[in-house]
């Protein structure tokens, strides 16, 4: 029936809100937006690198690219989050979760990409043997004798670096997190001395809260010693990594699904074991709440309440 408020003829519709709306994608779909809204929070991270496995203290996998527009976290790398990305309501648009990377009884192969609409994380980079080790999304950790893989600005930290002392062979570095470096082999502690031989720990990853509780992704994954273990394997970083492996029989982790998380590293040196597979990425998208919107026609009290508030949006 007619309004009777003097300015708005049609029926009174009270306000109606559109609430946050979080999709989390494990796999490759499509997004469909709702119809009112104009930008999206994400957080993306791509396939972590697999481990490396070749006898001379294999490093890590590097986990994939951190990339978040959540505000107040952070992105890989200790970048901040980036901008909110621009959307149309009621438009579909295709998102992209990468693979991890797949271990073999050689070089790691990297993560695949993962991506939303322009904004792209790269694959973490996969363990091999003599340098240069493998940048990605996070860095590979060393094996042998050079420095870890590199990571990419704003999305991941490099690899740690190993160490070769004149025929003593040694632990390799742990894979690159988003939120930190692998840790180094710190080479030989004095004249004559052999570097150590165990394994170090993967960088940790980044944590976020845009689905409500904080959640890290994105560890890298851990070295393992060669041929003898003065010390354990080296851990995976918090979010995903996985573990290196026992020399010279014991079986690497494999980053965990979802996380983007490096594979550990594996000897190798009796030519059967395979580096671990990294973790498969993941994108989340949050719709923020669009407030109150037009829905009809509205009675003035409505309209002047609602303006007077700061919540009617045309």
């Amino acid at each position: 029936m007619a309004s009777s408020n003097g300015g708005v003829v049609g029926v009174d519709n009270p306000p109606v809100a559109q609430p946050a709306v979080i999709t989390t994608f494990n796999a490759s779909a499509n997004l469909t937006t709702a119809p009112y809204t104009t930008s999206v929070q994400y957080v993306i991270v791509a396939g972590g690198g697999a481990g490396g496995a070749n006898g001379n203290g294999s490093g890590g996998g590097g986990a994939g690219g951190y990339r978040s527009s959540v505000p107040g976290e952070a992105s890989g790398g200790g970048a901040s989050a980036e901008s909110l990305s621009p959307v149309s309501g009621n438009t579909v648009y295709p998102v992209v979760v990468g693979a991890g990377g797949a271990g073999t009884t050689s070089d790691g192969a990297r993560g695949s990409v993962s991506s939303f609409n322009g904004v792209v994380s790269t694959g973490g980079g996969g363990g091999s043997f003599v340098g240069p080790e493998k940048p990605g999304g996070s860095g590979a950790g060393a094996s042998y004798s050079t420095s870890g893989g590199s990571g990419t600005s704003g999305q991941g930290y490099p690899g740690g670096s190993s160490y070769y002392n004149g025929g003593d062979n040694n632990g390799g570095g742990g894979g690159g997190g988003a939120g930190a470096a692998g840790t180094s082999n710190p080479g030989a502690l004095g004249p004559g001395s052999s570097p150590p031989q165990s394994g170090y720990p993967g960088g940790d990853g980044v944590a976020s809260s845009i689905t409500g509780s904080p959640v890290t992704r994105a560890g890298g994954g851990g070295s393992t010693g060669r041929f003898t273990n003065n010390g354990n394997p080296g851990q995976g970083g918090a979010g995903g990594g996985g573990d290196g492996a026992e020399p010279v029989s014991g079986t690497a982790g494999a980053g965990t699904a979802n996380t983007g998380g490096g594979g550990g590293g594996e000897d190798g040196a009796d030519g059967t074991g395979t580096g671990g597979n990294g973790g498969s990425g993941v994108v989340i998208i949050k719709e923020p709440d669009a407030g109150y919107k037009v829905s009809g026609i509205w009675d003035m009290n409505a309209l002047y309440d609602n303006v007077k508030a700061g919540t009617w949006t045309s």
